[in-house]
């Protein structure tokens, strides 16, 4: 006798959680099961009920604010469970209702259909080592604004540094020597200052800590790996391994490029061909490292002392990819200059193919550190 399959959707709020069920006959509805509160405990017991006749159950929810405690939950407790991508939900354009019913009911039955993208869930180690290089970038956007705060007050009340460069040693000792008329507004550049070098601390705390953390995470020998490139520090890296996990779930790099968004729109029809700006899609984080790292490809293929020390203990094929990648990639670099192409044209194609060496690069050392297989490890999305 054939296993009855149920397919069940959930719309996951802060608070609540409404369920769908959808048999795996697809001549029969889908019905709505009702709407919990968001918790575990409940949600256990919803399972238990659904699943006293034998059946297999297999839930599906949207990835969204709430994390994956759900998906961990329940596939530890032997479940099939799936994150599905939003962004590659079907939508019927002539729906003008949606509510959490109509949410849970869809998610059933295109979940029973087939038609779900599923997102990569990352390893729990591998989201902590995520949030941590996250709070570091919110906590250098939160420094950066301060200093545009600051310059801008200075600014408004005459003051202009002279000096070679900001936020030195030496411009901090000229701030310091600034007297304004007011006492108001000594107080505020003095709060605005301390903004700025609280900023600075917090953001060497942080880094300090990744490192200290990386030190015994699974993936560092792919983070170390990574390195032997040109402009990839050990932020852009750590960033690229946290976000993405497992670089080699990605079956050819054309994938991973049009994962991050780094790949040209397009809308095409007949004869006519038309390419816009690149997709945007995707992982933004990475993207940003990524344009970043690429700034460095703009002068002559070299191997400084720096780079010398962070090849040391690598292997001779991860050194040979690097170069390979240095000398492509600095000769296009000049090449598209030449012909005109704007600055940020030319940087995010550098960034493209960026990504496509260190996904080769990862290949090399992947299988070193890992020790896990997820049950989502081929998804691409």
């Amino acid at each position: 006798m054939e296993k009855t399959i149920k397919y069940i959707g959930l719309d996951v709020h802060k608070n609540s959680i409404a369920i769908a069920v959808a048999d795996n006959s697809r001549n029969q509805e889908v019905r709505f099961y009702g709407t919990i509160p968001n918790r575990l405990d409940v949600l256990d017991k919803v399972a238990r009920k659904l699943i006293c006749d034998g059946s297999e159950l297999r839930f599906v929810y949207e990835a969204g604010p709430c994390g994956y405690q759900i998906y961990r939950h329940l596939t530890q407790n032997g479940f099939e469970c799936m994150v599905a991508a939003p962004s590659q939900i079907p939508k019927k354009s002539g729906q003008r209702i949606k509510n959490d019913r109509r949410d849970a009911i869809d998610l059933a039955r295109l979940h029973r259909a087939g038609e779900l993208t599923a997102v990569y869930v990352p390893h729990a180690e591998d989201e902590a080592l995520r949030d941590l290089s996250r709070a570091r970038e919110d906590a250098k956007f939160a420094t950066r604004k301060a200093k545009q705060q600051l310059s801008g007050f200075l600014l408004r009340h005459g003051h202009i540094y002279g000096g070679r460069s900001n936020w030195s040693k030496a411009h901090f000792n000229w701030i310091a020597d600034i007297t304004l008329p007011h006492p108001g507004q000594q107080i505020t550049l003095q709060e605005y200052v301390d903004a700025v070098q609280t900023g600075c601390e917090r953001v060497e705390r942080i880094t300090q800590q990744l490192k200290k953390l990386a030190e015994n995470w699974r993936m560092i020998p792919v983070v170390k790996a990574l390195q032997a490139m040109r402009g990839v520090s050990f932020i852009v890296a750590i960033t690229t391994v946290a976000e993405l996990g497992d670089l080699g779930r990605f079956d050819h790099p054309q994938q991973l490029m049009a994962y991050l968004g780094l790949i040209p729109s397009e809308y095409s029809t007949g004869d006519k061909v038309k390419r816009g700006p690149i997709t945007k899609t995707g992982n933004g984080h990475v993207r940003r490292v990524l344009v970043e790292a690429a700034q460095a490809y703009r002068l002559p293929a070299r191997v400084s002392r720096a780079l010398a020390k962070r090849h040391d203990g690598l292997p001779s094929q991860v050194r040979n990819i690097a170069w390979k990648a240095q000398l492509r990639l600095c000769q296009r670099y000049r090449r598209l200059i030449g012909r005109g192409k704007p600055k940020n044209v030319v940087v995010t194609s550098i960034a493209r193919e960026l990504i496509a060496f260190m996904w080769a690069i990862a290949k090399q050392v992947q299988p070193v550190c890992q020790t896990e297989k997820q049950v989502n490890m081929n998804t691409n999305f």
